[in-house]
């Protein structure tokens, strides 16, 4: 994938209403499953115990936390676009998170982003919501839906 590069955020802001370059496809392994669970102390069964999953999950292997998904779309966006005049990016939060589909273990994804509103902040700053959907390779259903605000400050 190739990564747009604007100058500034008035160069930025002519993508409003677009969609972003598709990212690359990431293999969620289980070594990041139970890295995610570690940090946030999640460590139900069916995210790290590969030996219960089997026998008693519906999808007989571990799944990624739904929350993982979300914490991801920082770095997805981040390969897709940057701004050269940027001094700082802050997630500003989420406005609507759905999962419509497990993430079993191995699977792979990459998201789809449309820049859909600018708003001007304080500071030299700019809030942007994005709408993402996280795709998982081979799947009809994403893993997942959000609509995403960063701050960025010039």
């Amino acid at each position: 994938m190739k990564s747009l590069e604007f100058i500034d955020f008035e160069d930025f802001k002519k993508i409003k209403g677009q969609q972003l370059p598709v990212g690359d496809w990431y293999t969620i392994t289980q070594q990041m499953i139970d890295d995610f669970a570690n940090a946030t102390l999640d460590k139900q069964w069916i995210h790290v115990d590969k030996n219960r999953a089997a026998k008693e999950s519906p999808f007989k292997t571990t799944i990624a936390h739904g929350f993982m998904s979300v914490a991801m779309i920082s770095k997805l966006l981040e390969d897709s676009f940057s701004i050269k005049s940027i001094r700082m990016g802050l997630n500003y939060g989420l406005n609507k998170v759905r999962f419509p589909s497990p993430v079993l273990v191995n699977s792979q994804l990459r998201m789809i982003a449309v820049v859909k509103e600018i708003e001007e902040m304080a500071n030299n700053g700019i809030k942007v919501t994005f709408s993402c959907t996280i795709e998982i390779k081979g799947e009809e259903k994403p893993a997942c839906v959000a609509e995403f605000l960063a701050a960025f400050f010039e």
